[in-house]
C-alpha cells in the first residue's frame, strides 16, 4: 500500500519574509517599477551614483511602505478598507414622491 504525504499548508495564506496575500506582489511590482525607473535614467546619462542612490532610497522606502501597509492591515485589511471607503454614508431623497413608490411596492 502506497503512502501519500499531506500538504498540510492547504488553506493558508501565501507568506514570504513575513509578506501575506498581496503585499508580495506589491512589493514585486514596485521593484520592477524601479528597476525600470534606474534603466531610464542610465539610458538617459543621469549619473550612475546619483541614479543608483536615488533608486536605492525609493526602493527603501517603497519596502517600509509595504511591510507597514502588511502589519497595520494584515492579510485582508486593505481590500477591506478600499471597499469601505466606497460605501456611500447616506442616501438623500429630496423627493417624497421615492418613498411613496417604494411603500407601493411593499403593500401591493
Amino acid at each position: 500500500m502506497k503512502r501519500f504525504t499531506l500538504n498540510k499548508g492547504v488553506n493558508r495564506p501565501i507568506s514570504f519574509k513575513g509578506l501575506q496575500a498581496q503585499y508580495i506582489l506589491y512589493l514585486g511590482i514596485g521593484l520592477v517599477v524601479l528597476l525600470l525607473l534606474f534603466a531610464m535614467g542610465y539610458v538617459l546619462g543621469i549619473s550612475f551614483w546619483i541614479n543608483g542612490t536615488a533608486c536605492g532610497f525609493m526602493g527603501y522606502l517603497l519596502i517600509e511602505g509595504v511591510f507597514g501597509l502588511n502589519r497595520k492591515y494584515g492579510e485582508h485589511g486593505l481590500k477591506k478598507r478600499m471597499a469601505f471607503r466606497k460605501v456611500p454614508m447616506g442616501i438623500k431623497v429630496r423627493d417624497r414622491e421615492f418613498i411613496r413608490k417604494q411603500d407601493r411596492k411593499k403593500h401591493g
